[in-house]
């Protein structure tokens, strides 16, 4: 199943959807919720919770109340109340589950005070809120436009029509209070529509707009987080991270939500450590802590005046330590609490699949022992012959005997002894 939104290719194969997988067709949901009680009958005294949690565009959620007794599922596309005439949304949970999520949100649990679900909606609803989508992206950029020539110290980031495109809603950040009396003036006069403006945070921008994080997967905020806790540098001091904004920022340009995912573990472990700020008393000196490993439980301590020298303590051994100087007792140096791990000899390193090799996998050359058997044999021949040629052959007796001796003089006369 597609919407008229998602762009289609020669053979009929989806390409991409042009709202940013926001659409809420199959294959397109975002931040969806598995529905784990439909398979449960309720109890014959307890009442259906006549409630449903409709998600508008990207992670936009809300609450209305089923007041005509629909028969509404996970998908449908419902018309639902808003001020003024309606907007268009798609069910994300019902019945009891959206009981659960309100108290988690801590919205009253009062039914009636919700807003209602008109309807169902209908083909001609579906072609207008596609209609109204598929502008979004112009107005985003006639508005930018429009606010930059105003010299406004904002950034619009998202354009959101009403279902029955009779409002736009506009979200922008900023630094400072910016007074858009006369943005809201033109933006009426150009659009021909209801305006209205919301402020977010960094944080909901990134959320809405999504993207790809430095860990190679889309942007918790805009799949699955749905509340956003505070983050403090203090977080990244316990898993002993370096303070680098380039590496602890995220998109949004805050401090990156998953360094609290793993930061009440780090807490935990550290509970059997002591105090970084404690100085080990003994009879050599004090001595100071100057490393902490919370992996391998394991602790740097350096004298005073020798802060060169480091000597490893486990966590056992320093709290035994810091017991002794309680007691008023001191030891004589730290370098008896020092136990030496036996080291365990690594072995030599052997190549023994080639993953050394850049050229493991290619295919070697194949040569033909016929063809080099017989260009040796060509050559041998072409050597006896040269050897043999009358060319090579020595024209004298003494040239084959002495070898390159020089000649003699043919034309001298004999002398009369000879």
């Amino acid at each position: 199943m597609g919407c008229t939104s998602c762009a289609t290719g020669a053979n009929g194969q989806p390409k991409g959807c042009k709202n940013n997988g926001t659409c809420g067709t199959d294959g397109c949901n975002k931040l969806t919720v598995f529905d784990w009680l439909s398979n449960m009958q309720l109890p014959a005294n307890m009442e259906p919770f006549n409630a449903a949690e409709v998600r508008f565009k990207n992670g936009r959620k809300e609450f209305f109340q089923n007041s005509e007794n629909l028969t509404l599922s996970i998908g449908d596309i419902v018309a639902t109340e808003a001020a003024p005439g309606h907007d268009i949304g798609i069910i994300t949970l019902t019945g009891e589950l959206v009981r659960v999520q309100m108290k988690k949100k801590k919205i009253p649990l009062k039914v009636e005070a919700l807003p209602k679900i008109y309807r169902k909606a209908s083909q001609k609803d579906i072609d207008i809120w596609q209609g109204v989508r598929d502008k979004e992206a112009d107005v985003q950029k006639r508005s930018r436009e429009i606010a930059i020539r105003h010299g406004l110290q904002m950034k619009i980031s998202d354009v959101e029509f009403q279902g029955d495109a009779s409002k736009v809603i506009f979200y922008y950040t900023a630094e400072e209070r910016v007074d858009f009396r006369e943005l809201i003036k033109e933006f009426a006069r150009t659009f021909n529509t209801r305006i209205e403006m919301k402020q977010v945070g960094f944080r909901q921008e990134a959320a809405r707009l999504g993207g790809i994080g430095s860990c190679g997967r889309e942007l918790c905020c805009s799949t699955w987080l749905t509340d956003f806790r505070s983050v403090n540098t203090s977080a990244a001091r316990y898993q002993q991270l370096s303070l680098n904004p380039q590496k602890l920022a995220g998109q949004c340009g805050k401090l990156k939500c998953c360094l609290n995912y793993e930061l009440d573990t780090y807490l935990e472990a550290l509970e059997s450590f002591p105090s970084t700020d404690t100085k080990l008393q003994t009879e050599k000196g004090y001595a100071t802590c100057q490393k902490i490993d919370i992996f391998k439980g394991v602790l740097w301590y350096a004298y005073e005046k020798e802060f060169m020298n480091w000597h490893e303590l486990t966590v056992e051994k320093a709290n035994e330590i810091i017991e002794l100087n309680k007691k008023g007792k001191k030891p004589i140096a730290l370098e008896e609490f020092i136990i030496e791990a036996p080291k365990e000899e690594k072995e030599p390193y052997g190549n023994v699949v080639g993953q050394d090799s850049l050229t493991r996998f290619d295919k070697p050359k194949k040569t033909n022992k016929k063809r080099r058997s017989k260009s040796r044999n060509k050559r041998s021949k072409t050597e006896v012959t040269a050897a043999n040629s009358p060319r090579n052959k020595p024209k004298n007796k003494a040239s084959k005997q002495g070898g390159n001796r020089p000649h003699k003089n043919r034309n001298r006369k004999p002398k009369k002894d000879e």
